[in-house]
């Protein structure tokens, strides 16, 4: 089994990385700038300014900026005279909003009155009429302006939201989907105000979980409109502000054409249809539901994408059984091969609109929960995925 040689490197890895320095373990890993009992100690190695970096990446030269640059009192002093307004309460919206209060920065959020994001904002400690309004409300109060609410409610509530985006303000997306597919949303950018964008290289909850640990999620930035002149300069400090560890340029067009592409593709179309194709095979072939699981999705997810994670394919490769060496190697042109068209044709979709159109259509009818849960339940309840549950109620950590 290739994970039996995996695990053992995997075993090193990890060790060696418990006893590296934290910011050598995480990219982008910094203290958190909310106040913890252990933070002036780790702060402390932290204090060097190396901001604007140029990196080299596969062969190209990108610029890299890092939060290191950004700390707690230059933030603060920064945004002295601003109030940050966070539309939505979604997985962004709550952990960028919770990340800017910790940080010490003047925040408000606004959301739908008495709705279920409002309850949740309640009950995480935001205020009625002090820093939690309504969309409304927070917009006009905001010089700079967070709209993290959904894809389909920003083409919604923008009629709404647009008489209070006024000249001198910052608008500021964690997505390029409102402003790239204008023909659609009818979302343009306001004379005389900042657009930017920030986007996290991952959901609202890791950015909160990381920043609560005292790490930085990685984040894309860019700038669509320079009103003010100093449209970089604050999205970079908004991007530290939230949480990010390393910033990364982009525009506002590439950021959700490959944020599109990536969530059905690799990341979770693409490997969720693999999964099944491969499960589907071996049950069909005699193997037993546990058997098919730990061969198609324990192994993988447990040892092998640990050590991609680690120090890339390569080592993966290098720390297999010689015969697993072999078939991978063997055999992963085919399925490159078979991939690259699919691939080919799903680019054009998020790139002539159909895809977002399609998100859009699909996610503002008003049975959308409703219809998502069915599809969910769908997958839940197959074969493979009932049979994961027994699997990782088996590992050890579940049996302490």
């Amino acid at each position: 089994m290739a994970s039996r040689t995996a695990t053992r490197a995997l075993a090193r890895t990890a060790l060696s990385a418990a006893r590296a320095p934290l910011a050598t373990r995480v990219l982008g890993a910094a203290p958190r700038f909310a106040a913890r009992a252990a933070a002036p100690a780790i702060a402390s190695s932290f204090q060097q300014t190396r901001g604007l970096k140029t990196l080299e990446f596969g062969g190209v030269e990108e610029k890299v900026y890092e939060r290191s640059d950004w700390p707690k009192e230059k933030l603060l002093d920064y945004f002295k005279n601003d109030t940050i307004a966070v539309l939505g309460y979604g997985p962004q919206g709550h952990g960028q909003g919770l990340n800017l209060r910790d940080n010490g920065l003047n925040v408000i959020v606004g959301v739908r009155k008495d709705g279920r994001s409002w309850k949740k904002a309640v009950a995480e400690g935001w205020v009625p009429g002090k820093n939690l309004f309504s969309i409304e409300e927070a917009a006009d109060k905001g010089s700079i302006v967070l709209n993290l609410l959904s894809d389909a409610a920003q083409r919604d509530l923008w009629p709404t939201i647009k008489p209070y985006i006024t000249p001198g303000k910052t608008l500021y997306f964690s997505h390029g989907f409102a402003i790239t597919y204008h023909h659609q949303t009818h979302v343009k950018a306001p004379e005389g105000v900042d657009v930017v964008l920030c986007a996290p290289k991952g959901s609202g909850a890791t950015l909160r979980t990381l920043f609560l640990d005292g790490k930085g999620l990685n984040s894309s930035i860019a700038v669509y409109q320079d009103a003010s002149g100093h449209a970089h300069e604050r999205v970079v400090a908004l991007g530290v502000a939230i949480g990010s560890g390393y910033l990364y340029e982009t525009t506002f067009e590439k950021e959700v054409y490959s944020d599109l592409f990536g969530e059905r593709g690799i990341l979770m179309g693409a490997i969720n249809g693999l999964f099944r194709a491969q499960y589907d095979v071996l049950r069909a072939q005699g193997h037993s539901p546990s058997e098919a699981f730990n061969e198609t999705v324990e192994e993988a997810t447990q040892s092998l994408i640990p050590l991609i994670g680690a120090k890339g394919m390569d080592w993966m490769y290098a720390n297999c059984s010689v015969t697993a060496q072999r078939g991978a190697l063997d055999w992963h042109q085919k399925f490159y091969d078979a991939s690259l068209p699919v691939f080919k044709d799903l680019y054009e979709s998020v790139k002539n609109g159909t895809e977002s159109q399609r998100a859009l259509d699909k996610n503002s009818q008003p049975d959308y929960r409703e219809s998502l849960e069915v599809e969910l339940e769908e997958i839940r309840e197959s074969e493979i995925w009932r049979a994961g549950k027994t699997v990782r109620s088996l590992r050890p950590e579940n049996n302490k």
